[in-house]
Order: C-alpha cells, then sequence, then structure tokens
C-alpha cells in the first residue's frame, strides 16, 4: 500500500517541452524541467528532502512563535519542531503520505486528512492539484476543506527552491515585484514592515543576487497576478513563479549552499496564528484554495 522510500511515490507528469515529478509524501513538487533545465532545485524520491524542497504547508506556512497560539479564547501549544529557534514550522502535511487520487499524463491530484489532535482540534481535507500545460507551465492548487466542526484557523503556502540552469544564487538575477519587507527577530518572526530599499531587499528592478542573504517575508505585491523572476544571464535559462497570493517568503538557500532561492507564495505572514493577519477562519463545509504557476523560459545571452 505505502511505497518504502523516503518520499513516497512518484508520479511523472510531461506536456510540449515540460516535465515534473511528484512526490506523495508531502505531496511534493520533486523535479521540473523545461527543454532539460532545471526549474527548481530537485530531489530523488528515495531521499528525505532539505529545507522542505518542493513541500506543502497548511495549516499555516511559516512559523508560530513559541509553538503557541489562542482561537476564539481558548490557548493550544503546537509541537515545536525548530527547537533552535522555539519555533513550530510549516504545518502538518509536509512529511505526511497523501493518498494520489487521479494521475494521468498531465496532471495528479493528492489528498489527506488534516486529523484533529489536541494542539489544532478541527478535521481539514487537503488536496494537491499539479497539472502541466505546454504553454503556461506548471499550473499548482492547493486547497483545504472544513469537513468536521467549529471554525479552524487556517494558512496555507508552497515552498519550491527555483533554479536556473544548476548555477548558485549569487549569480543568478532576481525580480521581486515587492514594495515592502520584513525586519524579523531573533526567532525569524517579523516584527516590522519596512520599504524594501532601507533593507537593501529592493528588487524590483531586475538585479545579481551576490552575497545578498534573504530570508524575509515580503508584502506590498501588485494586485492580481505577480511574478517571481529567476534568471542566470550567463545561459538566458530562466524560471518565474506566478501567485495572486498576498504574502510571499524568499530564501537564498543558505542552509543547503544557496543552490537556489526558495519563493514560498503564502496566504498569511509568519506568525498569523498570533498575529491575526490575513488568517482565514474555515467555517464547517468552507474550503479556501491558492495557487501558483511555474514556468521556464530561455533569453539570448
Amino acid at each position: 500500500m505505502f511505497d518504502r522510500r523516503a518520499s513516497g511515490r512518484e508520479v511523472a507528469l510531461s506536456a510540449g517541452d515540460y516535465r515534473a515529478r511528484i512526490v506523495s509524501v508531502g505531496a511534493g513538487l520533486a523535479g521540473l524541467t523545461y527543454r532539460g533545465h532545471e526549474l527548481i532545485v530537485p530531489h530523488d524520491a528515495d531521499e528525505c528532502p532539505p529545507a522542505y524542497l518542493g513541500k506543502v504547508l497548511m495549516p499555516w506556512p511559516n512559523r508560530v512563535a513559541g509553538g503557541s497560539y489562542s482561537w476564539e479564547g481558548v490557548s493550544y501549544c503546537l509541537p515545536v519542531d525548530e527547537p533552535e529557534l522555539g519555533t513550530a514550522l510549516h504545518g502538518f502535511v509536509a512529511f505526511q503520505e497523501w493518498e494520489i487520487v487521479e494521475a494521468e499524463k498531465a496532471s495528479v491530484l493528492l489528498r489527506t486528512l488534516i486529523a484533529p489532535r489536541y494542539s489544532y482540534p478541527w478535521t481539514l481535507v487537503a488536496s494537491a492539484r499539479y497539472h502541466l500545460d505546454a504553454d503556461r507551465g506548471l499550473l499548482i492548487k492547493l486547497s483545504a476543506t472544513n469537513v468536521g466542526r467549529g471554525t479552524a484557523p487556517f494558512g496555507v503556502g508552497f515552498h519550491p527552491y527555483l533554479a536556473a540552469s544548476g548555477a548558485r544564487a549569487d549569480e543568478l538575477e532576481l525580480t521581486i515585484p515587492a514594495g515592502i519587507a520584513y525586519d524579523a527577530d531573533e526567532h525569524l518572526i517579523p516584527v516590522a514592515a519596512r520599504d524594501v530599499a532601507s533593507l537593501g531587499l529592493d528588487f524590483r528592478t531586475p538585479r545579481i543576487i551576490a552575497s545578498t542573504r534573504l530570508d524575509h517575508a515580503f508584502a506590498g505585491l501588485p494586485e492580481g497576478t505577480w511574478s517571481v523572476t529567476l534568471r542566470d544571464p550567463a545561459s538566458g535559462v530562466g524560471t518565474s513563479l506566478s501567485s495572486d497570493a498576498r504574502w510571499l517568503q524568499v530564501y537564498s538557500a543558505d542552509d543547503i549552499g544557496r543552490v537556489g532561492v526558495a519563493v514560498e507564495p503564502m496566504s498569511c505572514p509568519p506568525n498569523a496564528f498570533n498575529s491575526g493577519t490575513d488568517l482565514v477562519g474555515l467555517g464547517p463545509g468552507q474550503s479556501y484554495a491558492l495557487t501558483a504557476s511555474i514556468r521556464g523560459f530561455t533569453q539570448p545571452r
């Protein structure tokens, strides 16, 4: 019934010049290529990927400070799985087995149950659909439905590491259409909104990352659909992630050798379980979805 590989069963998708690999543990995006070029940092199905490569994040993305929060007058304590920072990180489903409900040549649908527990006593059904389109690239829809009782606090995010030609982050040109970035405390919890220029993080005009270290939440994104682009000037190969999410985390992959850049669309900011900012109250029978897409391109050098 279960694959014994660390990341579970693998589903291969293809459409036009695109190829993708989806794994059942964490409903993860394990590989994505365009004309043979890697668009994300890949991993094999027989390894436990570092740094949440390609994972789905529910029922909260990013961090909850101290692993504690209150909802509707009741206090809860989440497992602290990032002990060095004292935070609860990235929800419950990133290393959980998902059921493969439908699998076709260009699309796959996975589903899992977020069962109630003492720290989160609500019942959700989570779904992840990946669809490859020959023109638009990989289309992603992550959703959850409250199938139990009570209104559940909810947020969702996606954690791919964009890549281009295997180049290190230092060599890549990055574009982020955000006007606001957040200072963070020693626990990486945002504490103050700042203009991106004041933090040296103004990537609204494309520029080389060089030695810039990123692990910041961004806001002030354009209304509607926006795009973050990563491009290798040496080869002209690039990748672009688009979404209409209101929040974005960008991380320069320092803990794994700066091999790419994590570009994480999020429905809410870090620590939303405490701040309440853009936190969804998911009532019985209600659903919420985050959508994103990743495409590849080549430009003349």
